[in-house]
């Protein structure tokens, strides 16, 4: 029988469909908010969990199997990264519960110091196995090993994410497609989640070292959205997540349901929109009022030889970067761009005591399609623009200059073309009081 096997029941009968709102449950994290933009619903904040501090807005790096693919842990960490991911599918399934149980949780595991959050496994029984059914019991599935019938219900997700140790765990939520026409289902999917929740609730064993985080689901529907915020803004969870997006609806419709769920979230609680990795969509994102976000695409790309950059993303396997001498993104300080004889301001990590690589897009091209170790670059460059571009829109917001810092984003990545500005980004960004065509003052 295989680990995750063993930590997960086969499948049995359905279980009550009641919804009752259960007592508070503790917080394990203080959030701190510092500032508000006074035209957007930007903010920062400090989000303090079991290990340490984390800035906020973030992005958070998906180290789906304990291990962010090409980097270690200290070059992770060396990032500014305070809060990655972990997959709790992959994780149960290997090493398992019980090797798990054994060396005290994934921080051991992987040599992490810093926080972890874990997304419940649900996801990934939908998404990557065969013959996965959703039923009130929980998430019925094929075993990939011997085809059994297995079942992961919220009480077992709660113990598994129990068992990795993480500093946020997600609940167990129902998830159906944003495209998905039947609103009966949708619906269906939305209350369930909140059944879930409330087992999950019940079933985390660790509330006072970690935090269970609800998801809002709804699909694109405001209306389910606005009353599932209310079912589980009435559960009182430590944290809030938007779930359900980025699932291939329009930019204009993600828009609306981040702006709606952030008007009615509380003010005080970290608020964290699932699945979201592109620059442009973090930059209105945070502008709508979220404060976290996750996505595989940062690294994913890299392992493609595609670095991102404040002018768009670069294809370095393309031929006209061969004799391209320029370093990835002149404005970038991480490692792989910075000057040999150069050294960072400030930071915290021996790692960035040493000089700069200072490769350029020549070097990197030549790497990028023969060497791992190009891969292995690009995703330390990639991780390193992505928190940056986190950590300037936290200070613009500090500074009371966001706005500023959009329009100067979108000027960078668009060559200063405002006709070409997406129509999806100028809408959003005007429904929370700002002209992204307007020129600085």
């Amino acid at each position: 029988m295989n680990a995750l096997s063993r930590a997960l029941p086969r499948a049995s009968s359905s279980c009550s469909a009641a919804i009752m709102t259960p007592p508070p449950m503790p917080s394990a994290l203080k959030f701190e908010l510092h500032a508000k933009c006074s035209t957007t619903k930007a903010r920062a904040a400090t989000l303090t969990l079991p290990h340490g501090p984390v800035p906020l807005p973030i992005f958070m790096p998906v180290a789906t199997q304990a291990s962010l693919k090409g980097l270690t842990p200290e070059q992770l960490a060396d990032t500014g990264c305070r809060l990655c991911l972990n997959n709790t599918y992959h994780l149960g399934l290997k090493p398992g519960q019980a090797t798990l149980d054994a060396v005290g949780g994934a921080h051991k595991l992987q040599g992490w110091n810093h926080n972890i959050l874990t997304d419940s496994g649900g996801f990934q029984m939908v998404s990557l196995l065969k013959l996965a059914t959703i039923t009130e019991a929980g998430v019925r599935f094929l075993s990939p090993h011997d085809g059994s019938p297995m079942l992961l219900t919220p009480e077992h997700s709660m113990a598994l994410q129990n068992s990795i140790g993480s500093d946020i765990m997600m609940q167990l939520d129902d998830v159906v497609a944003t495209t998905s026409p039947d609103r009966a289902r949708v619906r269906e999917a939305m209350l369930r989640s909140v059944r879930w929740l409330d087992r999950c609730i019940a079933a985390h064993r660790r509330p006072e070292v970690q935090n269970l985080f609800c998801i809002v689901q709804g699909g694109l529907d405001l209306e389910l959205r606005r009353e599932c915020v209310r079912l589980m803004v009435e559960r009182d969870t430590p944290g809030i997540a938007i779930g359900g997006l980025s699932g291939g609806e329009e930019k204009d419709a993600y828009c609306k349901v981040v702006d709606t769920c952030t008007d009615l979230l509380p003010e005080m609680k970290p608020r964290y929109v699932m699945g979201v990795g592109y620059p442009e969509d973090l930059v209105v994102s945070v502008a709508l009022g979220a404060d976290m976000f996750d996505c595989v695409w940062p690294t994913r790309t890299a392992r493609f030889g595609n670095a991102i950059t404040s002018t768009g993303v670069l294809n370095l396997r393309h031929a006209s970067f061969a004799t391209d001498f320029r370093p990835i993104d002149p404005a970038c300080t991480c490692p792989v761009c910075r000057p040999r004889d150069s050294l960072p301001a400030s930071s915290s990590s021996s790692l960035s005591q040493i000089p700069g690589f200072g490769l350029t897009r020549a070097s990197l091209h030549h790497l990028a399609a023969k060497e791992t170790v190009g891969a292995h670059l690009l995703t330390m460059h990639n991780v390193h623009y992505q928190l940056s571009l986190m950590a300037q829109m936290r200070e613009a917001i500090l500074e009371d200059r966001f706005p500023q810092f959009v329009r100067g984003f979108f000027a960078g990545l668009y060559g200063g073309r405002k006709e070409a500005f997406p129509v999806w980004a100028v809408e959003a960004l005007r429904g929370v009081g700002m002209d992204l065509t307007e020129d600085e003052s």
